[in-house]
């Protein structure tokens, strides 16, 4: 094999990295010293949307359009279709301004799915299949606990509201790809309230009424904005427990 050729081999091997630079985010001379002790950054949440959309390709012309500035690291279509645009190692823009137990940059902790869905309808069988598998692939390699796989609207309350009331949270729990709580595991103490438990599970309460109509959402499938009833403060305290562990 020529030096040419070999030289070609070892950079398709290397993905074609380019070479150290000299100056390293700043105007000041810097010295490149390769240190063999680093390793790339690991998401520790999976953020899931819905696109409002009528069609996987409306959404997908939305989410690659260099004017929008918005982006997800999945899309899946609602005949099961995954197409992947941005690398799982890499900052997808899909969170936003975002906020979930006091971390405020979820985009850089994340990786964002999309599930084409207009908002109105049930989600199909086929999506919620690729989904299920997709989760459970990303959540293995990177080691993602269950109560970190959230929704927009969880992490956005007040200014999100996706996935819907229509999507099936209790299909991803049964497969541990998700927190859920079908039966209490304490009596609530007392002092126990929203204020206390909506921030524990990690909403913002500074959201007000948003944060417990997204907690409602999410785990009781109603949009209502009524304060949150006595069944489900003990649903929220059984939640704050499950995710500590207990």
């Amino acid at each position: 094999m020529t030096r040419p050729t070999i030289l070609l081999a070892l950079c398709f091997l290397a993905a074609c990295a380019p070479l150290p630079r000299e100056r390293v985010g700043t105007e000041l001379p810097a010295q490149w010293l390769a240190s063999p002790s680093f390793d790339e950054r690991r998401p520790n949440f999976v953020i899931l949307h819905q696109t409002s959309n009528d069609t996987a390709e409306r959404a997908l012309r939305t989410l690659t359009d260099p004017a929008r500035q918005v982006s997800a690291h999945y899309l899946i279509g609602r005949d099961g279709a995954i197409r992947q645009l941005v690398d799982e190692r890499l900052r997808a823009w899909h969170a936003g301004e975002s906020w979930w137990g006091g971390l405020t940059d979820l985009n850089s902790a994340s990786i964002g799915i999309e599930l084409d869905n207009n908002g109105e309808e049930p989600f199909v069988e086929p999506q919620i299949a690729a989904l299920l598998d997709l989760l459970a692939d990303v959540m293995a390699r990177h080691r993602i606990p269950a109560a970190n796989v959230l929704g927009h609207g969880d992490i956005a309350p007040g200014r999100k509201v996706d996935p819907s009331r229509h999507f099936p949270w209790q299909r991803l729990a049964q497969r541990r790809l998700g927190l859920w709580c079908d039966e209490p595991v304490a009596p609530v103490p007392a002092g126990f309230d929203a204020a206390l438990g909506l921030p524990a599970l990690g909403y913002d309460v500074r959201t007000g009424e948003a944060a417990a109509r997204a907690f409602r959402r999410h785990f009781v499938g109603d949009d209502s904005t009524a304060d949150l009833s006595g069944a489900e403060l003990v649903l929220l305290y059984c939640l704050v427990r499950r995710k500590a562990g207990d």
